[in-house]
């Protein structure tokens, strides 16, 4: 089986290209041919290192570090894009039996997808956000801090100043949303939802396109060693982009009712608001076996109150691999992997339950969701093969039964 695996970047920024770059390592270690476009030029990340793993670099740099006009128009639509794209695929040593798009707002633009739906190769897009809806791609009003309600490309959806850096910028996005749509209209997708609530909203603001929904859970380069001891730990960690729609000043705020210190694992606009806190420690970005050390010496569990309707944010899993109890948002798709009460607590993300959690963590009880998050982790680890078993599954169906008209499918894999 031969797979092409396109994403924007080749290293591990961000979960979507993580997830790229650790799908292209685990199907390659199953024994599957994979090419991995990347679409930026930059570094690489050494797990495409690979016999397995071909490498090609469209040359792309990102829109937002183009001047602003031709960042505007390219944003909208690449043509320089689709002939890169088209050309490499037509250059194929052999032809693919499927591609697999990842991300394509930060360079490719939807200029891609005629080249992609006009190669004659099945196409999957995983879901890690709701660009293929929403202008802002995480349907979440910045300007009033709480998700979305309307409807993507509405009147009213056009009309608000919802996006986080200013209204030109939304402009672009709503032109690029239109250019997309176009694209898009009476062609079909499969795309992976890397959460159960990501099935039920995205499959409402996709119902005027066609699409087959499937569910993969993401990968988790976790190995499993010693078990957190989160008894012995003191902090409340957060492990992410210091930003409001990740609720990074929620955790502040509610360590500090909880009369808890509070670990800072990131960077981001809120940085400097944080830092000027006493029980606030600023680590700043740290490699991932950094981390695990920092978390599994110094944490009583990880909070991840995103106030968005996040997908799927690694960080969860990791500790909860760990062995480290998890308060996570309601509205976090990575929160049905938390067992409240048994494995960590979820809460809306407000200030009162995230400080309500916080402070039921007390030595003993900390120990028993740990050791629990632990053994539940285990007994299903969200491991980089079973992610790639659950692909290959995807992939042969798709190849074999293409369907021609949208369906469901629930069923988890991995």
């Amino acid at each position: 089986m031969q797979i092409v695996i396109l994403a924007e970047f080749a290293v591990a920024s961000g979960g979507a290209e993580k997830v790229a770059v650790e799908s292209a390592h685990g199907l390659a270690r199953a024994g599957i041919s994979v090419t991995f476009i990347q679409a930026i030029e930059g570094p690489a990340d050494p797990l495409l290192d690979h016999q397995n793993i071909r490498r090609v670099c469209l040359g792309n740099t990102d829109i937002w570090n183009r001047p602003p006009l031709e960042a505007a128009l390219s944003g909208i639509w690449s043509r320089d894009s689709a002939a890169r794209l088209r050309a490499v695929l037509t250059a194929l040593p052999q032809p693919a039996d499927i591609v697999h798009l990842h991300q394509w707002t930060r360079s490719l633009s939807p200029s891609v997808f005629p080249v992609l739906l006009d190669s004659g190769i099945p196409l999957v897009v995983t879901l890690h956000d709701y660009f293929l809806a929403c202008p802002n791609g995480v349907y979440y009003r910045f300007d009033q801090d709480r998700p979305c309600l309307l409807t993507p490309l509405s009147a009213s959806c056009v009309a608000a100043p919802c996006d986080p850096k200013s209204r030109l910028h939304k402009a672009i996005r709503v032109g690029r949303s239109i250019a997309q749509n176009h694209a898009l209209r009476r062609r079909h997708l499969d795309v992976v939802h890397v959460c159960d609530a990501s099935i039920g909203r995205m499959g409402k603001l996709l119902d005027p396109l066609s699409v087959t929904h499937h569910r993969i859970d993401n990968p988790v380069r976790v190995e499993r060693g010693a078990r957190a001891n989160p008894a012995t730990g003191k902090a409340i960690a957060y492990v992410g982009r210091l930003t409001r729609e990740k609720g990074a000043d929620l955790v502040a705020e509610a360590a500090r009712d909880a009369g808890m210190p509070v670990l800072f694992i990131g960077t981001g606009p809120l940085e400097v608001e944080l830092q000027a806190q006493p029980h606030v420690d600023m680590l700043g970005w740290r490699s991932p076996g950094e981390v695990s050390a920092i978390l599994a010496q110094r944490a009583r569990a990880l909070a991840a109150p995103s106030r968005w309707f996040e997908t799927g944010p690694l960080t969860v899993y990791e500790a909860l691999a760990m062995g480290l109890p998890v308060v996570a948002s309601d509205r976090s798709g990575a929160a049905e992997k938390v067992i409240d009460g048994v494995t960590g607590y979820v809460v809306p993300p407000e200030r009162t339950a995230l400080a309500t959690a916080f402070r039921s963590l007390d030595a003993p009880q900390a120990e028993t969701l740990g050791r629990a998050a632990h053994t539940h982790y285990w007994e299903a680890p969200m491991s980089i093969d079973a992610h790639a078993d659950a692909l290959v599954r995807l992939y042969r169906q798709i190849v074999g039964n293409r369907s021609p008209t949208p369906t469901y499918v629930l069923g988890k894999h991995g």
